[in-house]
């Protein structure tokens, strides 16, 4: 059997009607940059996060690095985040010629460990930019206090987490600035690149309007120096499509997280400790990946992709070890469980089309590894 990691033709086939007419609708309209749909699409995603103001942008890196901007940041300056997590997150406050300072992870939910946040505060600190990894909300609350302490902002890194919720506060709905993602494979994806800020206050939101295009506010006069951050109004069509069966992807696939959960009971991996899934903590976990860890990963990745079973590591290198970063003097050693999980983390395929029999054929084939070995 064949089951991928991900299988976006499945979602496709689904919603293909509905995407045939709103693409047919667009190029009737020849309506490509900004306009109504992408106005609409900002609503519906900022009623759906629980704010009051949204602003398409052009991807999620383009959304982390606007909020920076936003915000003033730039040479000088020190922005708070983990480095466990996608390049994205560090690489727009290096661009601006900020310093990312890094803290370690909870080895069990893989977000912040809160503890490590205060010592690493100084009075160059300007952000704290939290990452909801993997769909689970990181713990806001130290955070939200934190920021209110020593008045600085709280810019959400919400990419993989639309929907995921932390005491009833949606992801992106807590800090000043929510940067979500709309890269194809992720719980809410278009069909390119795409991404948005949201915010309940609107003032902010404005101030992205200006920034995202090119720090215009009237056509040919500069404000600001922003950059060409759009969101396509195609992008927009297939969001708003997509965004009717967001919840009822996300219920699929905590059933296939639950399913993945209840095998690893039954068959006695979890308890033993050789496979470690992952831990919900109160809330809403949305799953854009579900990530176990292994002690032996590069081995059954192999074993996996020999029977046709895709699989992916999120991330083989924590930020601090990048070559890119090597300039912010950080050593291997320096945030042990970021490293840990980067040579111990495998992600299965979760997504919502998953059928049964393909997540049970994904179960036997992990049976059968860690039988024989």
């Amino acid at each position: 059997m064949k089951v991928p990691l991900l299988d976006l033709k499945a979602q496709y086939q689904t919603i293909k009607p509905e995407i045939d007419r709103v693409m047919a609708e667009l190029f009737e309209q020849q309506q490509f940059i900004l306009g109504a749909r992408v106005e609409e699409c900002e609503s519906a995603l900022a009623r759906y996060c629980g704010v009051a103001y949204g602003c398409g942008v052009s991807s999620g890196t383009d959304a982390l690095l606007a909020a920076l901007m936003s915000e003033g940041i730039g040479p000088g300056d020190e922005v708070l985040t983990t480095p466990y997590t996608f390049f994205a997150t560090a690489g727009s406050i290096v661009r601006l010629g900020a310093r990312p300072v890094f803290a370690d992870i909870d080895p069990e939910t893989y977000n912040w460990n809160t503890l490590q946040l205060e010592s690493r505060i100084t009075p160059k600190t300007k952000a704290l930019m939290p990452v909801h990894l993997y769909g689970q909300t990181a713990d806001m609350d130290p955070v939200l206090e934190l920021a209110e302490r020593f008045k600085i902002s709280v810019i959400e890194d919400a990419a993989q987490a639309i929907g995921a919720e932390d005491e009833g506060r949606r992801a992106g709905s807590m800090g000043l600035y929510g940067c979500l993602s709309f890269f194809p494979s992720k719980n809410l994806g278009c069909f390119g690149d795409g991404g948005m800020v949201v915010s309940h206050d609107e003032s902010i939101i404005k101030k992205i309007k200006v920034l995202r295009n090119h720090g215009s506010e009237k056509k040919y006069y500069y404000k600001t120096v922003g950059g060409n951050f759009r969101l396509d109004a195609l992008q927009a069509a297939v969001l708003i499509v997509k965004l009717k069966y967001l919840d009822a992807w996300t219920r699929q696939r905590q059933s296939n997280a639950a399913f993945y959960d209840q095998f690893f009971k039954q068959s006695g991996l979890a308890d033993s400790g050789r496979v470690i899934p992952p831990r919900k903590k109160a809330g809403r976990h949305v799953y854009n990946q579900y990530v176990i860890r292994v002690q032996r990963r590069d081995d059954l990745m192999a074993y996996l992709a020999e029977r046709g079973v895709g699989t992916e590591v999120y991330y083989p290198r924590p930020l601090h070890l990048q070559e890119c970063f090597a300039f912010l003097g950080y050593r291997e050693g320096d945030f042990p469980e970021s490293e840990k999980a980067s040579r111990e983390t495998l992600a299965l395929p979760i997504y919502p089309e998953l059928s049964r029999t393909d997540q049970e054929y994904v179960c036997s084939v992990l049976d059968d590894f860690f039988k024989t070995r």
